[in-house]
Parts: C-alpha cells; structure tokens; sequence
C-alpha cells in the first residue's frame, strides 16, 4: 500500500516539467484572492474549469502528560489499579510519547466561478510509546512497548461555495460556505499485535489509536480572505459534528476548529506566513465495545481488573481546548506549482484528563493546477483565440 502511494506521488512530481498554460504571476490563481496558506481546509482553489492537486505528508510529536492542564509526570500515575476493592487512580500502563505521520492526497476541481469540490484521501501511521508499572515489567521482562497501528484513514468529501466577492475575477475581499462529509473508510478494528503478552495482542487499540471515527461525519464552515498587495490574512472557522455511534457503540467528540493567518509576498515567487491554529473537542460519548469481535478479557475503563488497563481506555480522557502559532513559506518553483512549508508549535493546551501533550507538527504541500480545454489559462485556448482576433 505505501509503495504504490509513494509511486503515485514520484509520478506526479514528474509533472513539474510539462506546462498546460501560461505563466501567471503570483503564487495562486487570481480567484483565490492572491494567496492561502495550504495547510488550512478549502486552500487553492484554481481557476474556473481547473483541476487541483496536492501532496501533503505531516509529522506531529507529542510527548509528556497533562493531567486536567497540569504536566504530571509518568511514574506517578503508574501502580495497583485496585486496592482493597477500591480504585486507586493508578494504571498499569501509561503513554510516554506519541509520533504520527499522515499523508494527504487531495484531488479538486472548479465547476464555475463560484463552485468547487474535492476529495481527500487520508493514510496514517502511529506509533505510541508506553511505560509499564513494575508488576507488568515483572510479568512481561519489558519497561514497556510501542502500540502501532498504519493504514488508511477516513476520506474526506469537500466543496466550497463562493458566498460575495468585491471582484469575481481579482478578489481583494470575499467569503465562502465550506461543506464536507468524512467517510469511514479508516478502520475502528485494529488490534494490539505488538503487546508484549500474547494474550493482549488480539484486542483492540484504544480509541486514540485506531485509524478513523466508523462514522459519516458532516462539516460546515466558513472561509473569509482578504488583499492588498503585497498583504493577505483571512480567517476561517469549521465544525465537524458525530450525529452517531459506530459499530463499537461510540463515537468521537464534536469538535470546533479555526484559523487565523497573515501572509506577505517578499518577492514574485515568495511568500511568508504566520497563523494561530486553534481546536475545541469535546470527550468521546459511549464506549468502545468487543464484545462483537469475539475477543476475551477485553479491557475497558470499567475492568480495573485488567493488566491493560491504561488511561488510554477512558472516554473522558479525550478532547480539550488547543492553540498552535505556525510559520510558513510558498514557493513557487514553476507555472502552476507551489511548495510549502509549515511548522507549528502549541502556544495553549488545555486537554480534557489524562493525556499526551502536543510537542509540535510540521507540514510539506506540494501544490499543482491544471487546467482544462474550458479554464481561460488554457494554452491552446489562447491560441485559437488570438488568431480568431480576440
């Protein structure tokens, strides 16, 4: 699977070389405003009649606990999960580190002027550290093991509706309505193959680990963007809603996300950009059920009992308030092309329970336009046009 998605991404490269129009100055087409960071939802709309395409792999690193927005440190939270009948707030198990690379695939295209609608393909590769307490060090030999789990995700449908504009053909103010369903296409049936006891490697991974929600998941939003050369900032908000449960009798926390961005074009090809990235998610609702899969000594935040039990299981350990400040750079390296850069640091987290804290994410896009026989940057459209005396 990742082999033939990463042929897929050399064949488009090769792209770069072949030119479908002529040049345009700047880093976006003239509908979009001028410029959008890339990283943001609904970016890089073409020209009417247009195809987009991007490449996006992403890597973010968390490492260290909250507890309640406090840092808490690992050895404090492990022991005997049960004491004389009584819960203890101790787990048997608690996650130290957490890495995770995604890459995104996007395919889009503009019906008119105002309409445009894409797809976004999704895969996921996690990998997530945990430290043992010193009876399962003593039952399994190990301080600890890395929880793992890599495949596709869910597919996200999206389109963008132009709602005003002060210029349909050069914008310096507007606004659009963001529309979008997420497919579950990523799997809520990954397992724990990589436990050191062979009796946990059939169960579930936790919540967190698994690679999608099981749900249709609709999102609205609203995108607003401004210019005055060499100037751009805009400001987004969205809002992603779980109207159900999924096959395991759960799903994930609604969630609240906006951007705030400023842009400004040092040269013809170059653009810098600063942006807060904020998110509000609620805790997941319901509880992840195994019994369907016919698995034994399943492990639930209710099964104290369990040598899993880890804060991983709890539903209230999910979700929170965050913020991040990203900078960035667009580059544009040929007609029609554009790289960016983006690097985000959190500047707030305030994470509902127990969980890991953000460390930072960085992203790459690779941006391509091509337009068709319809768009107005056609090259053999010019052509026909000019020797017909237009």
């Amino acid at each position: 699977m990742q082999k033939s998605i990463f042929s897929a991404i050399a064949v488009l490269l090769l792209s770069t070389y072949i030119s479908y129009a002529e040049a345009y100055v700047g880093l976006c087409c003239a509908k979009c405003g001028g410029n959008m960071p890339l990283n943001i939802m609904g970016a890089g709309v073409p020209e009417t009649k247009e195809f987009r395409f991007k490449v996006s792999p992403m890597f973010m690193s968390m490492d260290g606990l909250t507890q309640d927005g406090d840092s808490v440190a690992a050895d404090s939270l492990l022991g005997m999960p049960m004491m004389m009948g009584q819960p203890t707030g101790k787990f048997m198990a608690v996650p130290t580190t957490m890495d995770m690379r995604m890459l995104n695939l996007t395919a889009a295209y503009s019906f008119t002027d105002d309409l445009f609608g894409g797809v976004m393909l999704m895969y996921k590769d996690n990998a997530m550290d945990m430290q043992f307490s010193t009876m399962m060090q003593d039952m399994t030999g190990q301080s600890g093991f890395t929880m793992e789990s890599s495949g596709v995700a869910d597919t996200m449908l999206m389109g963008k509706y132009r709602l005003f504009t002060d210029d349909p053909l050069i914008p310096t103010n507007q606004a659009s309505f963001m529309f979008g369903l997420s497919l579950p296409t990523g799997s809520i049936d990954e397992t724990n193959s990589t436990h050191p006891m062979a009796m946990r490697q059939t169960e579930l991974l936790p919540y967190g680990m698994q690679l999608g929600s099981g749900t249709f998941d609709p999102t609205i939003g609203i995108v607003y963007s401004a210019s005055k050369s060499p100037y751009w900032w805009g400001v987004n908000a969205m809002y992603t809603a779980r109207l159900h449960d999924n096959d395991r009798d759960y799903r994930l926390g609604n969630e609240f996300r906006f951007d705030l961005y400023g842009m400004y074009q040092l040269r013809h090809d170059l653009v810098v950009q600063l942006q807060l990235n904020g998110s509000r998610s609620s805790s997941i609702r319901g509880e992840m059920d195994e019994a369907s899969t016919g698995v034994s000594g399943h492990a639930t935040k209710n099964d104290a009992g369990s040598p899993f039990m880890t804060p991983l299981w709890d539903t209230d350990n999910y979700g929170g308030r965050k913020i991040l400040a990203t900078v960035g750079f667009q580059w544009q390296p040929a007609t029609l092309h554009i790289i960016e850069l983006d690097v985000g640091v959190p500047v707030h987290q305030n994470l509902n329970g127990i969980q890991l804290e953000e460390e930072y994410r960085v992203m790459f896009t690779w941006y391509r336009e091509i337009p068709t026989k319809g768009s107005v940057r056609y090259t053999e459209r010019k052509s026909e046009d000019s020797t017909l005396g237009f």
